[in-house]
């Protein structure tokens, strides 16, 4: 008697541990985006816990206390609510006026102490999807986006602005980091960067025992992707003035 063994089903390719975490953690800002959208009261009580510890948000509790998982540590559970505090003070402001957006940067501005300038690039930056892959997209890609799409544009953040904001985060704690975070996400959004929710969620998660290794991303990324953009601006540079040196020269009638 001959045994036919049933089809084995094919082995799904296995995925990293941060990969498989960052699908956790974009799960929660999913949920979080959904609630905001359909649900202004959800918003506004996720909202009232902007730069707040978990001891001062009781109408958090409500709203989010079921998407936190169980048995985490408390600045575990301060990320989790940290960042949904942030991504309801953005979806709030989708529809701010452009006036407004500009009063709320200066004031972001003067929390960390740097002194933004509107000076104009000549020429316009290629746009970029900030390159996260399967890993998502860094805080430091993000502000790597900022300055790279800022020529052009009415509002900008220059280079060494983007330097000072990151380098400010980068040397907080953990209360440091929840105190200063939302003015720059603030910024970068009203620049029209995206932020990765879920990406920094998790960063936010590691900071107590891997702070160091998080900036270091953070600052690797930023560095890559503006030497990335300056590259390619040199390339293009060096291919006009090629264009130019091997034009035939205009003849005279």
């Amino acid at each position: 008697m001959t045994t036919v063994s049933p089809p084995t089903a094919p082995v799904p390719a296995q995925r990293s541990a941060g990969t498989t975490r960052l699908a956790g953690y974009r799960k929660f800002t999913a949920a979080v985006l959904h609630m905001c959208e359909r649900d202004p009261g959800a918003r506004a009580a996720l909202r009232s816990g902007v730069r707040k510890d978990l001891d001062a948000v009781p109408r958090m509790h409500r709203i989010i206390a079921h998407l936190v998982p169980p048995n985490v540590t408390d600045d575990t559970q301060r990320a989790y609510y940290a960042v949904a505090a942030m991504i309801a003070e953005q979806a709030r402001r989708q529809g701010t006026p452009a006036d407004d957006e500009a009063e709320d940067a200066a004031r972001e501005a003067a929390e960390l102490g740097i002194e933004e300038s509107q000076t104009t690039a000549s020429t316009p930056a290629e746009d970029s999807d900030g390159g996260g892959r399967d890993y998502g997209t860094t805080l430091g890609a993000a502000f790597a986006l900022a300055v790279i799409n800022s020529p052009g544009r009415d509002r900008q953040m220059r280079r060494g602005t983007a330097e000072s904001r990151l380098n400010i985060l980068c040397k907080q704690g953990v209360t440091g980091l929840h105190r200063h975070l939302p003015a720059s996400v603030r910024y970068l959004r009203s620049l029209d960067v995206p932020v990765d929710w879920a990406r920094l969620l998790q960063d936010l998660v590691d900071w107590p025992r891997h702070s160091g290794r998080v900036t270091r991303r953070w600052l690797q990324d930023f560095y890559r992707r503006c030497q990335e953009d300056a590259r390619r601006e040199a390339d293009k540079n060096d291919e006009t003035d090629s264009n130019d040196v091997h034009a035939p020269a205009a003849t005279s009638a």
